[in-house]
C-alpha cells in the first residue's frame, strides 16, 4: 500500500511524527507499505507558492491513502483567499473526490471526567457522524463579494446539492448503521431551506433499500441541542457539509478533547485521506505539547478502510486504550492523579504498548 504523508502546518509535523513511528513499528512487523512525504497548506505555499501544488497532487492521486496532520496559521491570513492553507485542504478533498467524511466520537472510560458534561450523560458514548464533504455551501457556485444594484457591497454563497450527491452519502451512512446499532438520524433544516428539504426527501427514499435500519430526521438546531442534552440517543448521524462541520466539532468535545478524534474522508472505492479532527493549533506549535492520539487513531482508520487490515487497525486502537489505562495524558486531557506527558512521550508510550 502506498501512503502519502502530509505533515502540514502548526502542530502537524509533531503529531505526524508520532503516527509515523507507529507505522514504522507495524512495518517492522511485516506490514507492507511505501510512504512518500509532500507539503500541503501553508508549508506548500512557502515552498511552491500554492497550497496544493502539482507535486502534491501527483503523489496524492497515485497513493492508496493519505495521512494528513493539519493546515493553517495566522501568518497566512493576509494572503489572497485562493492561496490560503485551507484552500489546499478543500482542493485535495475535491481533487480526490473524497465525498464521505467519517468522524467517530468515542468516549474512552478513562476520560469520562475530561468531558465538560457529567459522566452519567456521556459515559459509553459512541457516535459516528457521516458528513458529505465535497458539496453544499462550501463549494456551491456562484459565490463571492460584489456591489449590488443598490450600490452596497454584499457577500453571497450558494447552498446546493444534486440528487446523486445525496444518494451516495446516504448509502454510506445506511451501510455504516447496518454494522452498528442500525439507527440513523438524518440532520437537516427542512423547515427553512429548500436544499435540505430535498435532502430529507432523498434520504427517505434511500431508506427503502435498508429496511433493517431505523431512520429518523432532526433539524440541525435541535440536533445541536440534543448532542449536549442526551448524546447517547444517537448512533449514526448523516448530514451535509456545513452542518456536519459544526456538529462533528461539537460532538468531539463530548469526548473530553478534540485531540482524541480521528477522521476519514473516503471516495467510492475507499481510497481516503485520514486526519485528526482538530486544527493546526499554532499557539502550541513547536512546543511538543500536542496530543498525537487523534492522528494515531486516524492511522488506525487508514489501516481499516483503505488498507482493509482490521487486525492492524485494532492493534493500534488497543495500544491507545492501553496508554490511557496506564494513566498517560497530554495537557488537553490531563487531570489530577494522571501522568502528564509531552507529544513525543505519548508517542513513546503508544510504541511501547505496541
Amino acid at each position: 500500500m502506498k501512503i502519502l504523508i502530509l505533515p502540514g502546518d502548526g502542530i502537524g509535523p509533531e503529531i505526524i511524527a508520532q503516527a509515523t513511528r507507529v507505522l514504522d513499528v507495524l512495518r517492522s512487523d511485516g506490514l507492507k507499505v511505501e510512504t512518500e512525504t509532500a507539503p500541503l497548506g501553508g508549508a506548500a505555499y512557502d515552498q511552491y507558492g500554492a497550497p496544493y501544488p502539482q507535486v502534491t497532487q501527483d503523489l496524492a492521486r497515485a497513493a492508496d491513502a493519505v495521512l494528513l496532520g493539519a493546515v493553517g496559521g495566522p501568518q497566512y491570513d493576509t494572503l489572497d483567499r485562493p492561496l490560503r492553507p485551507e484552500r489546499g485542504l478543500l482542493a485535495i478533498r475535491k481533487d480526490l473526490n473524497l465525498f464521505a467524511n467519517l468522524r467517530p466520537a468515542i468516549l474512552y472510560p478513562e476520560l469520562a471526567n475530561a468531558s465538560t458534561l457529567k459522566p452519567e450523560v456521556v459515559s459509553g458514548l459512541d457516535i459516528l457522524i457521516v458528513r458529505e464533504l465535497t458539496g453544499d455551501i462550501y463549494f456551491g457556485q456562484p459565490r463571492g463579494v460584489h456591489v449590488n444594484e443598490a450600490g452596497e457591497r454584499e457577500g453571497f454563497n450558494t447552498m446546493r446539492y444534486s440528487e446523486s450527491e445525496i444518494r451516495r452519502i446516504a448509502h454510506v451512512a445506511f451501510k455504516a448503521a447496518q454494522k452498528r446499532q442500525k439507527k440513523l438520524c438524518s440532520v437537516d433544516k427542512a423547515n427553512v431551506l429548500e436544499t435540505t428539504e430535498f435532502w430529507k426527501e432523498i434520504v427517505t427514499d434511500v431508506a427503502k433499500e435498508y429496511p433493517d435500519v431505523a431512520l429518523s430526521h432532526m433539524y440541525v438546531d435541535n440536533a445541536a441541542m440534543q448532542l449536549v442534552r442526551n448524546p447517547k440517543q444517537f448512533d449514526v448521524m448523516v448530514t451535509g457539509n456545513i452542518f456536519g462541520d459544526i456538529l462533528s466539532d461539537e460532538a468531539s468535545m463530548l469526548t473530553g478533547s478534540i485531540g482524541m478524534l480521528p477522521s476519514a474522508s473516503l471516495d467510492q472505492n475507499n481510497k481516503g485521506m485520514y486526519e485528526p479532527s482538530h486544527g493546526s493549533a499554532p499557539d502550541i506549535a513547536g512546543k511538543n505539547l500536542a496530543n498525537p492520539l487523534a492522528t494515531i487513531l486516524s492511522l488506525a482508520m487508514l489501516l481499516r478502510y483503505s488498507g482493509n487490515n482490521e487486525a492492524a487497525a485494532v492493534r493500534v486502537e488497543n495500544a491507545v486504550k492501553a496508554v490511557l489505562a496506564q494513566g498517560y495524558r497530554t495537557g488537553d486531557i490531563f487531570e489530577a492523579g494522571t501522568n502528564k506527558v509531552s507529544c513525543s512521550e505519548m508517542g513513546d508510550a503508544v510504541v511501547a504498548a505496541l
